[in-house]
């Protein structure tokens, strides 16, 4: 996912936040969790036949993935613009004797 050059309001330049693919691995992972954790709650309670698990659980997941995916990248430069996070540099120590 692409975010614009720059913001059309106000004219900030995205192109110095780096946020990369961080979020996409945490963001997969803590979605299944929350979401296997459920189908396996409703199964102990109503025991739904299988369609039912694969028409309810399978797009509740991409949607959840797909979705959360943008908040939490734009949390992320949000993030970053607020803390004025940057590249690290070395700052040269005088030499030491």
């Amino acid at each position: 996912m692409q975010f614009h050059a720059k913001c059309d309001a106000c004219g900030l330049d995205y192109g110095r936040y780096n946020v990369g693919d961080g979020p996409a691995a945490f963001l997969t992972l803590i979605i299944g969790a929350l979401l296997v954790a459920a189908a396996l709650g409703l199964d102990a309670a109503v025991q739904p036949p299988l369609w039912v698990h694969v028409l309810l659980w399978v797009p509740l997941t991409a949607a959840a993935v797909v979705y959360g995916l943008r908040v939490a990248k734009g949390a992320l430069i949000a993030s970053e613009h607020q803390r004025q996070a940057a590249e690290g540099r070395q700052v040269d120590d005088a030499p030491h004797d």
